[in-house]
């Protein structure tokens, strides 16, 4: 009998269960990323963003598609990530089995869901294997991201049959938080420092690592 978890349903506990991932220390950005200082227009085209957001925030709560509209969209764009080769895909299903040990004989147990964006890097060549480059998690401004972890992370970590790691990004509109997921024998994840978009030094480093992630090769 196969048992249908929802990735939506999981907790952080959960996760680290079923699909063996190991949480390592927090690290810093630099360790992975080669951040680059921004141009004029870019820290102008930044500052309508969080503008925008802070008009919609300051009159209420913010829907999930509404975040992704004001706030991951213009900053995808900025970054990059409308540019060949990169692809960007919503509400992708996914549809894994857990590793852990099922008390119950016989029964199997896979974790399904729908990504909320997906970009990858898609290749002219249909020789050439998609390279998954970062995903992305978005929830209402009401809801702190660290409930949205364990989606990320589950969605994330399919990535690894295909690639040796991937980088993660949930986020409520306002805080941002990026994840760094690795495949070993021993799958890893490390978080990286918390972003406030409403704060001037977080938000420039916000499009940064957006701007060095979409630059990153395939076999980072």
């Amino acid at each position: 009998m196969t048992l249908i978890v929802e990735a939506s349903s999981l907790s952080l506990n959960d996760v680290h269960r079923f699909l063996k991932l190991e949480k390592l220390s927090n690290t810093s950005f630099t360790d992975f990323l080669s951040l680059e200082l921004l141009s004029e227009f870019e820290q102008q085209d930044l500052l309508r963003i969080r503008s925008d957001f802070e008009r919609y925030l300051n009159a209420g709560k913010i829907s999930e598609g509404l975040v992704k509209f004001l706030t991951i969209a213009p900053l995808m764009r900025l970054a990059g990530f409308y540019d060949v080769p990169i692809r960007l895909t919503m509400e992708d299903s996914i549809a894994m089995p857990a590793a852990v040990n099922n008390a119950v004989e016989d029964e199997d147990r896979r974790i399904t869901g729908r990504m909320d964006i997906l970009a990858i890097n898609s290749p002219q060549s249909n020789i050439a294997p998609l390279f998954w480059v970062v995903v992305l998690e978005t929830k209402n401004s009401a809801i702190e991201v660290g409930e949205g972890l364990p989606q990320l992370l589950t969605y994330a970590f399919k990535s690894l049959n295909q690639q040796p790691s991937v980088w993660g990004l949930v986020t409520n509109g306002l805080r941002y938080q990026f994840v760094h997921v690795r495949g070993e024998q021993q799958p890893t994840y490390r978080l990286m420092p918390l972003l406030n978009l409403n704060e001037s030094p977080d938000a420039i480093e916000l499009l940064q690592v957006f701007q060095a992630i979409c630059k990153l090769p395939n076999f980072q």
